[in-house]
């Protein structure tokens, strides 16, 4: 319950025309901003939002193309947007990527960690090789980003962080061995550096989206369904309780939330965008 003070601020905000989700002046950090096929995936999906709630776009992707139509479409709605392209799980190219960021707008108030991919199989079935790419896109990208974000946001004494997990981190969903553990992981990552650096006045929070149709789900479709984009997504609908499968935006709302300023009091937890899957599944 707000105090006698914040309720006066509150109400001397909305007399000011203050309006929720509002970053304008604002920079952020979005990894994973292109998409695997045309339309919307989860990171182009937070960029665009983040620019349309007033942000300035440091959007960061290892492929030309994707990441210049998402360039594209965000400066086509009248945000700002700027790209660079480097390998998340790269030291090298996530130190200069943030620090063209920094030296070009002098701060980061958000970094979206939207980078992940999935492989099929079991510890028998997937190699070492596997594996360890899947741990190192899934999970090092995020270590990563944070470890050369982090001192920024210290320095500026705020500073909010979006990890982008999934279901597969917190429930038997799909048979992705590699990709579950690094997001059960991913999940723990930011809760244990949240509670690190919340006296700091940086927040951490994951969201979980559950069953997304994004562009991914071709190649999804590709790996372990014959090529079936179609008979996949019907499957899916009828696992959820909703009936439907989420969106990229149903992300992006969530994930924007948690950027923002009227989320100042949650950090170190999970928000589950999944249409009520997981509350079916067993533990």
């Amino acid at each position: 319950m707000l105090g006698a003070s914040g309720s006066e601020q509150r109400a001397r905000e909305l007399s000011e025309g203050w309006t929720m989700l509002n970053f304008q002046g604002k920079v952020a950090i979005v990894t994973g901003v292109g998409s695997v096929g045309p339309g919307w995936g989860i990171g182009r999906a937070i960029a665009a939002l983040l620019a349309r709630q007033g942000a300035t776009v440091c959007g960061f992707d290892l492929k030309e193309a994707p990441a210049l139509e998402t360039k594209r479409l965000i400066e086509a709605d009248g945000g700002k947007c700027e790209m660079t392209l480097g390998d998340v799980t790269n030291a090298s190219d996530v130190q200069s990527m943030v620090g063209e960021c920094v030296s070009r707008f002098g701060r980061v108030d958000v970094l979206a960690n939207c980078v992940g991919q999935s492989v099929p199989g079991g510890p028998v079935e997937i190699d070492e090789k596997t594996w360890d790419a899947q741990i190192d896109l899934n999970l090092k990208g995020a270590f990563l980003t944070c470890k050369h974000v982090l001192p920024t946001m210290e320095f500026q004494r705020a500073g909010a962080i979006v990890n982008i997990a999934s279901v597969a981190g917190i429930r038997c969903v799909s048979p992705h061995v590699a990709y579950a553990a690094a997001k059960a992981g991913l999940i723990q990552f930011s809760r244990e550096t949240a509670v690190m650096y919340a006296h700091k006045g940086i927040r951490i929070n994951c969201v979980v989206p559950g069953l997304i149709d994004t562009p991914v789900m071709t190649r999804l479709a590709a790996s372990y369904a014959g090529g079936d984009v179609e008979g996949l997504i019907a499957r899916n609908k009828v696992r959820v309780p909703m009936g439907q499968m989420g969106d990229a935006w149903d992300i992006a709302y969530a994930a924007v939330y948690l950027a923002s300023d009227e989320a100042k009091y949650i950090t170190a937890t999970e928000l589950i965008v999944d249409g009520g899957l997981t509350a079916t599944t067993p533990h």
